[in-house]
């Protein structure tokens, strides 16, 4: 009972301090308030360390859904962790989880981010191999050294900043510097790790093995938006440079997660990469020179995915912890309400009118469409657009319609916990979208354009569903096209064999260049020049000193008699 206690009592403070400060944040917006605390705890010549808190309203938004989507998932976390016999040590971890977020959001100086950083990077790490097996440890191997990339990133960046004088970043906003554009390649490339941009996705998917609560929590307002969150703060410093090829690089991770979304069979891993290709439309949008539509989206993304998450893993749970959705079918007459959610936030994903995704995804295209950027650009937003609504009609295909379901035979069961938690969040899903759009924009945005131009996000939305619903009822023969070209099907639906590139294909390689340098080098002319020589070697000058040693008095008589030899010469 002390335990059951601790967890609603975490989950009802941290309830209490997003709410607290969502209030701040109206008050410092409508003032246009910035508080900062600064801690000075070294000086070094003219470089002072300090540990800098910032409080806007930019901040305190971010912090507040953080917090209110963290009491969420802690409170479904009392159900759904209520036979593991670790639970506290559980809990501590998630709660050291939020803290290194909060230092992260709170920080405008370098050195403390990095505080955060590293700690979102180590605790996550720990999650992620909380179930102990094989799986689970490789997952957090892969976890830990990508995102450690970024955390040298930031090292280097760190000491590049001692160039200019200071670690905070608002002294780098809007000045341009020959200098600076290492500064800013370093600054991409750990947001680029810690938010899963191609070529470090592959360890996104395999995070998913931690706890169903921890996937809710990282891959909606924590961890991946990290990096997407350091780029907005630093957003007009990095529009001074060139972000074409950024901007690239991002909108064809939106486009790989998209299609491997379509070919995935497993559900937390469909969800992991809707995520991946959330965060590629957000680094999109914010490479093109539009921040504040970015962290529109990223707020209004972390409710629905949050639901998306707590609903699936309670689907897991009752169906005997099976994830592959080929199993399902006929859930809403054993899990209503949870469908329901389910439902719903699947919707907003898809951006359908008047839930919170359609306020900032379809202002998102609009925007993007007025950027002046090429057909290619424009082409591949909009299919990805598409294929985001086809893996998620796909997906609601199979767990409502499509399915043998073959559990059904277990015990359903919809805790009034965790029913709690997403009908708040469901409520967040539907209502947060508007009320974000009408505080983060003074004024209402309006955009002119043609009417064919308008509606090809509508298009493209339909075309979405209609290949969606194909996928869905699709079967597999002996003269499938797919079985027949197996390295295409392949390809688009592993994430562009990134996770072999990234796992087997290192280590295959770097034991290969072990096994030759050891036949080569250290059984090899290494055994021979560094060891035989060197032992030969050792053997004659003991040979020298013992026939020194042994004939001291006959070495002393020659030498004497060569030296007067030598003086009569002269």
């Amino acid at each position: 009972m002390k335990n059951v206690s601790f967890y609603i009592l975490s989950s009802f403070f941290l309830f209490i301090f997003g709410f607290v400060m969502i209030i701040f944040g109206f008050y410092f917006l409508y003032n246009d308030i910035i508080f900062l605390f600064d801690w000075e705890f070294l000086s070094l010549n003219s470089m002072l360390m300090t540990l800098t808190l910032i409080f806007d309203w930019m901040s305190m938004f971010f912090c507040g859904c953080v917090f209110i989507i963290s009491s969420m998932v802690v409170m479904y976390s009392h159900s759904y962790m209520i036979g593991d016999i670790y639970k506290v040590r559980f809990l501590y971890l998630v709660l050291m989880f939020i803290f290194s977020m909060f230092m992260l959001i709170m920080s405008p100086n370098m050195i403390s981010i990095l505080i955060g950083w590293d700690g979102l990077g180590l605790v996550s790490y720990c999650l992620v191999i909380y179930f102990q097996n094989y799986k689970s440890h490789s997952a957090g191997m892969l976890t830990i050294l990508t995102n450690r990339i970024g955390d040298v990133a930031i090292l280097l960046s760190i000491s590049w900043m001692m160039n200019y004088g200071s670690w905070h970043y608002f002294y780098y906003l809007g000045i341009y510097s020959s200098w600076g554009f290492y500064l800013f390649v370093l600054l991409v490339l750990a947001a680029f790790t810690k938010s899963a941009q191609i070529p470090f996705s592959s360890w996104l998917p395999a995070a998913m093995a931690a706890p169903t609560p921890v996937s809710a929590l990282v891959h909606s307002s924590t961890l991946v938006t990290a990096g997407v969150y350091l780029l907005i703060r630093f957003s007009d410093f990095l529009y001074m440079y060139n972000c074409s090829f950024f901007l690239v690089i991002s909108l064809m991770t939106m486009f790989m997660s998209g299609l491997g979304a379509n070919f995935e069979f497993d559900l937390k891993k469909i969800i992991a990469l809707s995520t991946l290709s959330q965060l590629g439309l957000m680094m999109t949008i914010l490479f093109l020179g539009f921040p504040y539509l970015s962290y529109f989206h990223l707020l209004t993304h972390a409710f629905f995915k949050a639901l998306l998450f707590l609903c699936a893993g309670l689907i897991i749970h009752v169906m005997n912890d099976t994830q592959d959705i080929r199993f399902m079918g006929g859930l809403s007459h054993q899990l209503p309400v949870t469908i329901t959610c389910f439902c719903i936030s699947n919707l907003s994903l898809c951006g359908f009118p008047y839930l919170s995704g359609f306020y900032s995804k379809d202002l998102i295209l609009e925007v993007m469409t007025f950027s002046g950027h090429n057909f290619f650009i424009y082409f591949i937003m909009y299919f990805s657009v598409g294929l985001t609504v086809s893996y998620s009609v796909r997906l609601a295909y199979y767990s409502l319609v499509v399915g043998t379901n073959s559990y059904s035979c277990q015990s359903y069961f919809e805790d009034k916990f965790m029913n709690l938690s997403m009908i708040f969040l469901v409520i967040l899903s539907i209502l947060s979208g508007s009320i974000i759009s009408w505080l983060i924009f003074m004024t209402p945005v309006f955009l002119m354009m043609p009417f064919f131009m308008s509606m090809m996000s509508f298009i493209f939305i339909v075309g979405g569903v209609i290949v969606g619903h194909e996928l869905s009822i699709f079967y597999y023969d002996v003269n499938s096209y797919y079985l027949n070209n197996y390295v295409l099907s392949s390809f688009l639906g592993s994430m562009w064999f990134m996770p072999s590139l990234s796992t087997f294909f290192l280590t295959s390689n770097s034991l290969n260049y072990s096994y030759y340098i050891n036949n080569n080098l250290e059984v090899g002319w290494g055994e021979l020049i560094f060891s035989k020589l060197s032992f030969i070697y050792l053997v004659i000058l003991s040979k020298l000193s013992q026939l020194y040693y042994y004939n001291n008095l006959k070495i002393y008589m020659i030498s004497f008699f060569l030296l007067v030899f030598i003086f009569t010469l002269y």
